[in-house]
């Protein structure tokens, strides 16, 4: 006879409250749902920005991405976008990846990549802007 692994004397109920102790489920569901609803108008700006700009020379794109609106609307879809994939692989991860030690360096890790990428990218947009002359 084999002795069952983790074996408590909690009931069901008192494991799952116990999992919520953090108290950070309800933040990431209410981002996760904000980040939904901003990326709609960000992504309609994309689509417009890339059928109107289809047929475009780099001037004219260069023209374009250098008026404060359309260079932050690049901004906001890039920071919501990104936030948005971090907190979709980082669910991911929780949920398919036993391992703690693993899967807190594979967060970590995503969230870095997302950070830099996300940094180079707005960079890349703010030099569009303000490399523009005429």
């Amino acid at each position: 006879m084999s002795a069952k692994k983790n074996q408590t004397i909690q009931t069901p109920l008192a494991k799952a409250k116990g999992l919520g102790s953090a108290h950070e489920g309800v933040h990431h569901w209410l981002m996760h749902k904000v980040t939904t609803l901003m990326n709609i108008p960000l992504v309609a700006w994309l689509l417009y920005t890339v059928f109107h700009l289809k047929e475009a020379n780099y001037t004219e794109f260069t023209t374009y991405m250098a008026q404060p609106f359309h260079s932050i609307a690049a901004i906001l879809f890039v920071m919501v976008t990104l936030y948005h994939m971090a907190l979709e692989l980082q669910v991911v991860y929780e949920d398919y990846i036993s391992c703690r030690i693993l899967r807190m360096f594979k967060v970590w890790g995503m969230k870095i990549f997302f950070f830099v990428l996300g940094v180079a990218t707005i960079f890349t947009i703010l030099s569009l802007g303000f490399t523009v002359t005429g």
